[in-house]
C-alpha cells in the first residue's frame, strides 16, 4: 500500500533501525521505546491488522512468531511481552499488522 508508513519502513523507503529481516518479515526498534527493549515485527505484505487474519495468510502470522521466539533467544530475552493492538479505540495508530516485543523491565497491567 503506497501511503502505509509501515510498508515503507519495510521497503527501505523510511528509515529505520533494523533488527531483522527476511523476505516476509522485518523487524525494527521502536522510536518511541515503552522498555528498555521495544521492537516491532511487522509483515512485509500488508495486512490491515489481526482482525484481517485469514487461512490465505495466516502462515505469514506463524513465521513472524517463529522470528520473535529467535530474535528473544537472540537477545537473552527471558521474559517478554508480544502486543498487536486492534482499532483505534485499542490503540492502533498505524493500520499494517504489527508486534511489539517488549522486554527488560517488569510489565504491569494495563501496559504503561
Amino acid at each position: 500500500m503506497s501511503d502505509c508508513l509501515f510498508c515503507k519502513i519495510a521497503a527501505g523507503e523510511i528509515p529505520s533501525t533494523k533488527v531483522y529481516e527476511d523476505e516476509i518479515c522485518y523487524a525494527f526498534k521502536d522510536i518511541a521505546p515503552q522498555a528498555p527493549v521495544h521492537f516491532l515485527v511487522v509483515p512485509k505484505e500488508h495486512i490491515r491488522s489481526v482482525s484481517e487474519i485469514t487461512g490465505a495468510n495466516s502462515s505469514i502470522v506463524g513465521h513472524i512468531f517463529e522470528v520473535i521466539a529467535k530474535l528473544a533467544e537472540e537477545q537473552g530475552l527471558g521474559s517478554y511481552r508480544v502486543v498487536s493492538n486492534v482499532g483505534e479505540q485499542a490503540g492502533q495508530s498505524v493500520f499494517h499488522l504489527h508486534f511489539h516485543v517488549l522486554s527488560g523491565r517488569d510489565m504491569t497491567w494495563p501496559p504503561g
